[in-house]
């Protein structure tokens, strides 16, 4: 990994930089698959610090289906497909969730949250919608589920939609606006409007759904200092009461990314100091009306148990069943990932099976260091709970990395802890290889 985009003068090149697990994904291979099916096959691995419990349990689910696809966009996702097509995958969708019903692994357990992802979840009827969680509430409901998040597209929300998205249990709406100038908007691929925003925010309000999340993102090609404030300054007067910001990258295959690589490498994305110094106004704004930053891309209103449960959940060593094409999982100390091909997803779970296609089993330390790492980016460290957890002093165990961070300016050592500070915060990614196993540290 590039830790050059640490430099103030350091330019967004082609690479992923935005770390969500670990180890990196590189490492994940098909001939750990049976270690994959051996957890799932067997009864769930208790947490050492639960007293026998099991962790809480997610499910995620893929729609992978676009209106357009973003020239920033890395994701699976389809754009052509048709009617027939679409009632194809979720059916697929409902039967995977079937059969993992079935695993020893999740036998008794309820989930504890649900992510509708994408590609472009609402891109789906209401009556397509309704149908698939009839099918899966025929195995496996989240009737109990703490918080249950949907992404939306707002230029394919309509009233009724909303409702029935609100009618399955969601109780966060995620709307993906990324930016307020049409300009901006339609250069980069996004399918979308400002009017369309503004109208499917206040549809949601009238519907009432208990949290609204809205999403920016900081560098799309042709932004400005000027276009990039008014545009957080229009989100604040709307007051979500959560906000997620995105630093632009370039990851290897973008339609970005492959101008970038045609013309010599020259990047169109803003250098990751202008990035930096467009999210640190958002968070002083914001701020400054009485929200509060809960993680590097996170702001949420300053209300008592108000956060991101899925993430604090996932970040802390919980279990997750990643369905659809491409998904992640993690369950019992194993990353898997399913197929990331339309007929490689959809063969094997009209078979019968699961459609696995990489694994790899972790080691206590690994799992440590990725819970480690994931908090970190929250911008604090609780010394306490990895002790319990893990039975490490992780200030000891990684004194060395923890002394860099403070003297590099990026972190201050508490007493019990470590807390990043904002100029930290802002580049939390490029600091977290230093944590890594040696093997790991240049991959991506």
């Amino acid at each position: 990994m590039n830790l050059d985009i640490l430099k103030d003068d350091a330019k967004t090149e082609v690479g992923s930089y935005f770390v969500t697990n670990y180890p990196p994904y590189s490492a994940w291979k098909s001939e750990h698959i049976p270690a994959a099916e051996a957890v799932l096959n067997a009864q769930p691995s208790a947490r050492p610090d639960s007293n026998g419990s099991a962790a809480p349990l997610g499910l995620y689910l893929h729609i992978p289906f676009c209106r357009k696809r973003c020239k920033f966009c890395y994701y699976r996702v389809y754009t052509g497909k048709n009617s027939s097509d679409v009632e194809r995958y979720l059916a697929a969708l409902a039967k995977e969730i079937e059969l993992y019903a079935q695993e020893a692994c999740f036998q008794g357990r309820e989930f504890d949250f649900v992510y509708f992802g994408g590609g472009t979840p609402s891109f789906i009827s209401a009556e397509q919608l309704h149908r698939l969680i009839e099918r899966i509430n025929e195995h496996w409901s989240w009737s109990n589920a703490r918080e249950v998040t949907f992404e939306c597209e707002p230029g394919t929300l309509r009233k009724k939609k909303l409702q029935a998205i609100r009618d399955i249990g969601v109780t966060r709406l995620s709307i993906g606006i990324e930016h307020f100038d049409d300009e901006i908007l339609e250069s980069n691929g996004r399918a979308h409007q400002s009017p369309e925003i503004i109208r499917a925010y206040e549809w949601a309000r009238e519907i009432g759904f208990d949290q609204i999340n809205l999403d920016l993102i900081a560098g799309m090609v042709g932004d400005t200092d000027a276009k990039w404030k008014a545009t957080v300054e229009k989100t604040l007067e709307m007051e979500p009461d959560f906000l997620t910001i995105y630093q632009m990258e370039l990851p290897q295959n973008t339609e970005y990314s492959r101008q970038a690589k045609g013309s010599g490498g020259t990047s169109p994305v803003a250098d990751w100091a202008t990035k930096r110094g467009w999210i640190n106004y958002a968070f002083e704004l914001f701020e400054s009306a009485g929200y509060v930053v809960s993680s590097a891309n996170t702001i949420v209103k300053a209300v008592k148990d108000s956060d991101f449960y899925y993430r604090s959940a996932l970040w802390r060593g919980a279990d997750m069943v990643g369905t659809g094409v491409a998904s992640f999982s993690h369950v019992s100390g194993v990353h898997y990932q399913n197929a990331d091909s339309w007929e490689g997803y959809l063969g094997p779970i009209e078979n019968g099976s699961l459609p696995l296609s990489r694994a790899l089993p972790t080691t206590d330390h690994q799992a440590l260091i990725r819970e480690l790492i994931l908090q970190l980016k929250e911008g604090q460290l609780d010394a306490a709970y990895f002790d319990k957890k893990f039975g490490v002093d992780i200030l000891q165990e990684f004194k060395q990395e923890f002394g860099s961070l403070e003297e590099e300016g990026f972190a201050l050592l508490r007493d019990g802890g470590v807390e990043l500070t904002r100029a930290g915060m802002l580049c939390v990614d490029g600091l977290l290889p230093r944590f890594f196993e040696p093997q790991f540290r240049e991959m991506q």
